[in-house]
């Protein structure tokens, strides 16, 4: 059994190991990262548009720096003429053709950028959702566009939005004659993004705005998925190994323990060589003839042999390398083995008995410590077997061979 172990922790040690890489893999994958800016597949790309007030009679400018470096630069001047002043520049997503195409980011739930402003100033950072109920494509004022606010310096200002928790304007509601409770909105149709002034934006001097390092960020809950299903396979293929080739090993162990303890028992000895020392004889066939008596103890011997003592433990300690209490229970529970292979009908308490065992507690605690199982364990392995080796080895009427 002590190699099966090895094998078992060796082979435990191989799985943890391999489950390690499996989750730091699939982990790894499952965080998703996009650059915006970069090249967009199927022909799409990003136009850079500018946005103010003009059509509101307003005076707000915007001057987008065309560089397609992965950033996006603009200056924007906001005055007080219009009554809702403003002044923004937007990356609107164009198929190629000139028309507007839309980009799922269903998968993402954050977005980041650096930003950058001279002087500092308190933006506006929105999302153009397309909405199929409500919405005309390439008509930006139906799209639903959730929104939240930012802050930046000239230093540059970290900005990490959760794209899943922005807020639709209620101007947009009243524009569209909507309720303001239908709050709701999907990442699945994204046509723009805009980057504007607020109502805290420095009026009448021209600032200077850079958005670079912008990032999708998500989660791909697939690869978490896969990773449970591959460790649940791995360690339900262990388990079953782990008990088919315990139950193996230990079928192998008891076969083994079995037959070393075969030549050790006295009354099988007896029949094959005779004893020239009487006393010795006297004292082995005392204890093989005697030992299913739950009352037998070392005084028993010595008044059953008229041998003392000294004597007795001599002759076990010589002949067999035993103590009279270890002896007596290798026949007792060598015996039950037998019985617990032969007789599947009888209960384990009256083979403990039948034995010398008049604890039944006892006997299950002696024999799991001699055969690493259970006495009910032991005679299922035996049963599963078509002629267990070990049993049908062991002799039939100890107490007849002892009596030779």
């Amino acid at each position: 059994m002590q190699e099966f172990y090895k094998k078992a922790l060796q082979a435990l040690i191989l799985l943890l190991l391999a489950d390690a890489l499996l989750a730091a893999f699939f982990i790894y994958q499952s965080y998703l990262t996009v650059t915006v800016l970069a090249p967009q597949p199927g022909g799409l790309h990003w136009k850079y548009v500018g946005h103010s007030d003009d059509a509101q009679g307003g005076t707000s400018t915007v001057r987008i720096d065309e560089a397609r470096d992965g950033a996006l630069r603009f200056d924007l001047k906001v005055t007080g003429v219009a009554t809702y002043p403003f002044s923004s520049a937007s990356l609107v997503l164009d198929n190629g053709k000139g028309q507007p195409a839309l980009v799922d980011w269903s998968k993402y739930s954050t977005i980041t950028f650096l930003a950058k402003c001279t002087p500092s100033n308190s933006m506006v950072f929105a999302l153009s959702t397309f909405d199929e109920k409500v919405s005309t494509k390439g008509e930006f004022l139906t799209y639903r566009s959730p929104a939240t606010y930012f802050s930046c310096n000239r230093h540059g200002v970290p900005v990490s939005v959760d794209m899943t928790r922005l807020t639709i304007p209620d101007w947009w509601f009243y524009t569209m004659k909507l309720d303001l409770t239908h709050q709701g909105y999907a990442l699945d149709k994204v046509g723009r993004l805009v980057f504007g002034s607020s109502v805290n934006s420095p009026r009448d001097i021209v600032s200077h705005v850079e958005i670079t390092e912008l990032t999708l960020r998500g989660r791909d809950y697939r690869y978490i998925a896969a990773l449970a299903a591959i460790l649940l396979a791995g360690w339900s293929a262990f388990g079953i190994w782990f008990f088919r080739a315990h139950a193996r090993a230990l079928i192998a162990s008891l076969d083994s323990r079995l037959k070393k303890d075969l030549p050790l028992m006295a009354y099988r000895q007896l029949t094959l060589e005779p004893y020239k020392d009487k006393e010795k004889a006297s004292v082995l066939r005392f204890i093989a003839t005697n030992y299913t008596n739950t009352e037998l103890d070392l005084e028993c011997v010595v008044i059953g042999t008229g041998a003392n003592r000294n004597k007795v433990n001599e002759v076990l300690r010589t002949e067999l390398g035993m103590t009279f209490t270890s002896y007596l229970n290798k026949l007792r529970l060598t015996e039950a083995a037998r019985l617990l292979a032969e007789k599947s009908s009888a209960a384990v308490a009256e083979i403990a008995y039948s034995v010398g065992y008049a604890n039944v507690s006892y006997f299950n605690k002696l024999f799991k410590e001699e055969y690493g199982c259970t006495p009910k364990a032991f005679r299922s392995i035996a049963t599963q077997q078509d002629q267990p080796a070990a049993c049908a080895a062991l002799p039939s009427a100890p107490a007849a061979d002892a009596s030779h």
